[in-house]
């Protein structure tokens, strides 16, 4: 929400889209159902970091833009060579404000099973209609609003139990991803305590 509403009661030149915005933001959720299997441990997190992704589009590059926003996500699971689908939600599945979700799920092997870790929406012009957010096209007459999406980088916790689940040896060490190589300061394997 704070992202988008940079650019509220705005009228942007359309010179000046897309325009996208990202941030590091603590997030809060509580779950419904605590008796349920994934209360515990570090799947079920009920306080995690993420990277937030927000775009401010013309309404004809809207689709494209959820696309790209959806392939950005895509392409550090696939840097961490992490196996994962692209799901595209229902719309009794969406929030209220989207006209299109994907979700990304990552395999956990754990759980054998597919597990979200990422999403995106296009949420076309509702949230810019509530907020006043407008463009005024380079050729014709009036404003028109803008169109908004929003998602998220991968959630750190579960991308972190991916990495350990997928590249876990028979020795219980596990290796470390060559993409992650340069921030390990070049350690390949974490070695199980002796």
């Amino acid at each position: 929400m704070p992202l988008t509403n940079l650019v509220a009661g705005d009228i942007l030149e359309e010179s000046a889209l897309p325009l996208r915005f990202t941030a590091w933001t603590p997030c809060f959720r509580s779950e419904a159902g605590a008796a349920g299997k994934d209360t515990r441990g570090m799947i079920r997190q009920h306080q995690f970091s993420k990277v937030e992704l927000v775009s401010i589009t013309r309404p004809e590059d809207s689709d494209s833009e959820h696309e790209r926003m959806t392939a950005c996500a895509e392409a550090v699971l696939q840097r961490l060579q992490l196996a994962y689908r692209v799901v595209l939600l229902s719309t009794g599945d969406m929030g209220f404000a989207a006209r299109k979700t994907y979700d990304i799920e990552v395999w956990l092997p754990g759980q054998n099973t597919y597990r979200e870790i990422s999403s995106s929406s296009n949420c076309g012009a509702f949230q810019a209609l509530r907020m006043k957010a407008r463009y005024r096209p380079a050729e014709g007459r009036g404003n028109r609003p803008v169109h908004t999406l929003n998602g998220s980088g991968l959630a750190i916790g579960r991308t972190l139990i991916a990495i350990l689940e997928n590249f876990q040896r028979h020795d219980g060490s596990v290796a470390i991803p060559p993409a992650l190589h340069p921030y390990m300061g070049g350690q390949e394997v974490i070695e199980p305590d002796a």
